[in-house]
């Protein structure tokens, strides 16, 4: 009789076992199942409309700014809107410096792209696809730019944030506010009338007075 019992007893708790297991099973299935998976972080295209029409700077009016920025051996240049590169090249052969130029235009990035390429200057030079209103400056001791002056000022939270003796150079636009320590006049000898006019300022920006305004 107590055999029968134990014999009852243990079949009872081998059917309550079997009925127990699918849900168990069922309960780590739901809690092993992944979470749902976060959406995709979105990045903005870069910008890529220009802020100015591209037009070449004269090799000749390059020469005169990285001549009147005093360019010498362990200067870094940031060339803002470098076009087709000429700057930057220039900077590199020239003076044997590192230089970066930034651009928005792919056109423009693939034209000093190759014009690096061409001149053998790619340990030298790099060209990167960003918004000039966006980078830190402070890396470099020379800047150049060939911008409207509206974009200067702009500029200049930033190139205010650089290291003092810092060499700002512009092609033909001032930056009204801020003083210039030199403006020189560039005729290029190729025969054309225009001339082309290049201001240089250093870190920390003179503010501009009255006085200068009139002048």
């Amino acid at each position: 009789m107590r055999r029968s019992y134990l014999s009852l007893l243990l079949l009872s708790l081998s059917l309550m076992i079997l009925l127990i297991l699918p849900v168990s099973w069922a309960a780590d299935g739901a809690a092993t199942k992944e979470a749902p998976k976060k959406a995709a972080k979105v990045t903005k295209p870069k910008k890529t409309t220009p802020d100015v029409i591209f037009v070449p700077t004269p090799q000749e009016v390059v020469d005169k700014m990285l001549e009147l920025a005093k360019v010498k051996k362990g200067d870094v240049l940031y060339d803002l809107g470098c076009g087709d590169g000429r700057i930057v090249v220039t900077a590199a052969k020239k003076y044997g410096i590192k230089a970066t130029g930034f651009d928005v235009d792919p056109e423009r990035i693939a034209e000093s792209t190759e014009n690096v390429k061409k001149n053998k200057v790619e340990h030298l030079v790099t060209i990167k696809q960003e918004d000039i209103f966006e980078q830190d400056l402070t890396p470099a001791s020379v800047v150049t730019l060939y911008l409207l002056p509206s974009l200067n000022v702009k500029l200049r939270p930033q190139l205010e944030k650089m290291k003092k003796g810092t060499r700002i150079v512009s092609h033909d636009f001032d930056m009204r506010g801020s003083k210039p320590d030199q403006v020189i006049e560039v005729t290029p000898e190729d025969g054309s009338s225009r001339t082309h006019t290049v201001y240089l300022w250093t870190i920390p920006l003179k503010p501009e007075t009255d006085a200068d305004e009139l002048e």
